[in-house]
């Protein structure tokens, strides 16, 4: 499986913003029956995401909830000297911690997959959410130690009363270059708002996916993509532990 970047933006913008982004979209990664493709998430909460995310952040308005949980994680990094120096372990617990309860990584891993999902079973849909999410976090946490100086510009919200859908934007923004725009799409849940996809310069990070995954799909099946995935996996896990 060949891995998608986008090669016309900076590096750091793409880690630093996956990494944020893989953990927004895990909320409902271990839900108990994976929806259709594009779907919403079941409505249970996942082990260990509730208590984060807390009753306050339920109730949050979609905008709120971005820029405080954006704010507050990159507090975090900035006085952290063991994050900033990479640390992986502390990088992962943090993108666990404090952003993962915040996405429906289902309906993300649905959207990713495309047609190659209706034909999933239930279990074969769970296999893919973990393994998605899990490849999502390793592969971008790193970009989060990277982050020194830079900033992000909230746009002013807007959104129809009742709506159950909307987009939060924004923009990184950094010392002597140009600004890139961050888009974060949004559902309404019984959990509260969660995120199922992020637009980077107007990329989307689950279409980015979807082709290697389609293509995967189409030669080996369902269950080739899982085993690509896992395999994936372990060959970052290998390689970050290598480097502790």
């Amino acid at each position: 499986m060949t891995h998608p970047r986008n090669r016309s933006l900076p590096r750091w913008i793409c880690n630093v913003v996956i990494a944020l982004a893989a953990g927004l979209a895990a909320g409902a990664g271990v839900a108990q029956n994976a929806p259709r493709e594009g779907s919403a998430a079941d409505a249970s909460a996942p082990a260990g995401g509730a208590a984060a995310g807390g009753a306050s952040e339920q109730n949050m308005p979609p905008d709120q909830l971005v820029k405080t949980v954006s704010n507050e994680v990159l507090d975090i990094i900035r006085k952290d000297k063991d994050i900033q120096s990479g640390n992986q372990n502390k990088v992962i617990g943090l993108v666990q911690e404090k952003v993962l309860p915040h996405f429906d990584f289902v309906r993300m891993t649905a959207l990713a997959v495309g047609q190659g999902w209706r034909k999933a079973t239930p279990e074969q849909q769970k296999q893919l959410s973990e393994e998605f999410r899990t490849l999502l976090v390793r592969t971008y946490s790193s970009g989060l130690s990277a982050y020194r100086n830079q900033t992000i510009d909230f746009k002013p919200f807007r959104a129809d009363p009742g709506a159950s859908e909307v987009i939060v934007r924004s923009e990184v923004k950094q010392p002597s270059a140009q600004p890139v725009t961050i888009d974060y799409r949004m559902e309404k849940t019984p959990q509260g708002w969660k995120v199922y996809d992020v637009s980077i310069g107007g990329v989307s990070l689950v279409t980015t996916y979807r082709d290697s995954f389609g293509q995967e799909v189409r030669q080996s099946g369902v269950d080739g993509l899982i085993k690509s995935l896992a395999d994936k996996n372990r060959q970052l896990e290998q390689s970050q532990s290598a480097q502790r």
